[in-house]
């Protein structure tokens, strides 16, 4: 096992030198770290534009799905070859980075006044972080799906009506078509989508966007509500029992989102960040977003938040290069292209007036405009709490290991015991 580790620690430090070596016929180039591997083509293509036009060569490494990016920054950090831009997901990654000497002051870019969303320096107000984009996400579902079944989706925002047309639908499953109501993967390689995205319902839902730290402060403070804690672990034990077994258990994010685009359920837990690759696999059915509402009373949003901000990097060689970079997207009209109709995502910046061409993006922007969102807390946990300590415990539960009771009292111990 320790051989392994060390082959793939080598691996690593390869591909971290690679990424650094200067491209032949180019001048000057500069690396970006991205987690969002939905946009790995349409950001290749835009940095491949960016160099015909420049001269710079942009390299672009992509991790995500069940491939974590961060040891792939250390790694190229304790290699000695610094990419320009990478990536932060929260407070605890900024405060780590800050603490290593690598972020640069954004102040004075020409596309910070575009946005109220760029990463903003608690201590002292600096502006450290370029936003990739606004995410967010409920649960997906298939409307035509649901029109089959007589079911209104707006209707679908407390637990005894979720729990209703689940129900429902399972009845008519020969009638739809479909092999299960949810598309689901709670696997071990997916801790990333249970930990962090799933334990955020437990912290946000139902809380005014701007005044929703209670719960959030109690983790940290090594507290929990128990009768809230108890329902959101009945929720997910709800997705879980009408969820495919094999995705459920064993399945990739490829094949849970394969498996929704077919038509073959009618849910699908994911956020905007998936159509892309539904739009590669040519759907053709209406979709939307319902809330995550696992309380009695109603909860009407979903959860909108900027999931990730590019920081350039203080001790690479090309700052200035990493900085034209970014301006080029947030502040051209190939940039505004490129972030809304070839990545499909919802701009972070107010200049941009196109409007994406995916459902569930165009669907968050439609719940942002209403003002029917919840806030993210899921990057406020201790580092690695959420995806390696909560996230296992959710694949424990979806596989019958433990249940409602068991998850709530591990899930309440983990929290009292974390770092």
């Amino acid at each position: 096992m320790k051989r392994i580790s060390f082959l793939v620690t080598v691996i690593i430090l390869m591909i971290a030198v690679a990424a650094c070596k200067p491209g032949s016929g180019s001048a000057v180039q500069i690396t970006l770290v991205n987690n969002k591997i939905e946009i790995d083509t349409a950001l290749k293509e835009f940095a491949a534009d960016y160099e015909k036009k420049t001269g710079v060569r942009v390299i672009v490494r992509s991790f995500g799905s069940e491939e974590h990016f961060a040891p792939y920054i250390t790694a190229m950090f304790n290699s000695g070859n610094e990419p320009e831009i990478f990536i932060i997901e929260g407070r605890a990654g900024f405060e780590e980075v800050k603490r290593s000497g690598r972020i640069t002051d954004l102040s004075d870019e020409p596309w910070v006044k575009d946005t109220d969303v760029a990463f903003v320096d608690p201590e002292n107000g600096m502006i450290a972080g370029f936003p990739v984009a606004i995410e967010g996400w409920g649960l997906g579902y298939n409307k035509t799906l649901l029109d089959k079944a007589g079911i209104d989706p707006s209707s679908l925002v407390n637990v005894s009506a979720i729990k209703a047309a689940f129900e429902k639908l399972d009845s008519m499953k020969d009638d739809l078509g479909i092999d299960a109501v949810v598309s689901m993967a709670a696997g071990p390689g997916m801790t990333w989508v249970m930990g962090l995205h799933g334990v955020n319902a437990y912290l946000s839902l139902g809380l005014p966007y701007n005044n929703s730290f209670k719960y959030i402060d109690m983790l940290l403070d090594r507290q929990v509500d128990n009768e809230r804690l108890f329902q959101f672990a009945g929720y997910y034990n709800l997705l879980f029992g009408f969820s495919n077994r094999n995705t459920l258990l064993s399945g990739s994010y490829e094949q849970q989102i394969s498996e929704y685009a077919a038509g073959k359920t009618v849910f699908i837990h994911q956020g905007n960040w998936v159509d892309p690759t539904l739009s590669e696999l040519g759907i053709s059915f209406e979709m939307g977003y319902i809330p995550h509402a696992f309380l009695e009373e109603t909860t009407d949003g979903i959860f909108v938040s900027v999931p990730s901000w590019y920081i350039v990097n203080a001790k690479s060689k090309n700052v200035n290069e990493a900085k034209r970079f970014l301006t080029a997207i947030a502040a051209t009209k190939e940039g505004h292209d490129y972030m809304v109709n070839k990545a499909g995502m919802v701009s972070a910046f107010k200049s941009v007036t196109l409007r994406p061409a995916g459902q569930l993006s165009r669907a968050v922007q439609d719940w942002v405009r209403q003002g029917k969102i919840y806030a993210w807390h899921q990057y406020e946990m201790p580092e690695s709490f959420g995806m390696n300590v909560l996230g296992p415990l959710f694949h424990q539960l979806a596989s019958g290991h433990i249940d409602v009771d068991e998850f709530t009292r591990l899930f309440t111990n983990a929290v009292l015991s974390q770092p």
